[in-house]
């Protein structure tokens, strides 16, 4: 039995570098929504599944 938590990129052991963890609100409450050794492995997954795509924190047309 291994205690081991994935990397949602990689597959790396996540404990074994300097982790992050993202949550997301479902129905009001956070739940886990991946985890990663540390924010390139974040960073790749974002760019590999295409994540900031016509995503904007505020967009104004001029």
């Amino acid at each position: 039995m291994t205690d081991a938590i994935d990397c949602t990129y990689c597959g790396s052991d996540v404990r074994r570098h300097d982790p992050v963890f993202v949550e997301e609100l479902d129905a009001g409450e956070r739940v886990p929504a991946g985890a990663f050794c540390n924010y390139a492995c974040l960073s790749s997954h974002i760019d590999a599944a295409g994540l900031a795509t016509g995503a904007s924190c505020e967009w104004r047309p001029e």
